[in-house]
């Protein structure tokens, strides 16, 4: 068994990379750090393995990639005037998505942010989120579980919906 094209990669999995980056980051980072996910997954890609499970692998190097942001904007200095942010649609036509909801899921504390990034957003098994997360199966869906918990005591479903998602754009 060989790897598919890197271009088909890209094209298969540049949403669940954006995903998990905007579930860490703010949107303008987000955007970088998926950018620099696929660079870095393009120089590694020739060396890994053909059985390997290349959503993990991508998911593992987005994270990695929203944890150095994170703390390159921890060292950065405050600026006086903050920029305007942009408003509108996204480029397919959509509305711009619920910051607040990302906001909030990027509140939650560090393990149940990553247990729901992995899980709802990248659509990852639970034995794959506890093997990015370090943690057993169980730890990772208890963390999935209280985010999920969270979220919902803030955005309450609306008079009359299920609240169940069927797709992992959806659930978060």
């Amino acid at each position: 068994m060989s790897l598919p094209p890197f271009e088909r990669v890209v094209t298969e999995h540049a949403g669940v990379v954006l995903r998990v980056c905007r579930a860490l980051l703010p949107d303008h980072d987000a955007q970088d750090a998926a950018a620099e996910t696929f660079l870095s997954a393009l120089r590694a890609y020739p060396r890994l393995r053909p059985d390997s499970d290349v959503r993990a692998w991508l998911v593992t190097i987005a994270h990695r990639k929203a944890l150095d942001v994170l703390r390159a904007r921890a060292r950065s200095v405050p600026v006086a005037d903050v920029p305007e942010r942009p408003g509108g649609h996204l480029p397919d036509g959509a509305a711009v998505r619920d910051d607040d909801l990302w906001d909030a899921v990027r509140a939650l504390p560090d393990k149940q942010r990553l247990a729901v990034a992995y899980r709802y957003v990248a659509d990852l098994a639970y034995a794959d989120v506890a093997a990015a997360m370090g943690t057993s199966e169980a730890a990772a869906r208890r963390n999935a579980a209280d985010g999920v918990k969270a979220l919902r005591r803030r955005y309450p479903a609306p008079d009359g919906a299920t609240g169940t998602a069927t797709t992992p754009e959806e659930r978060v």
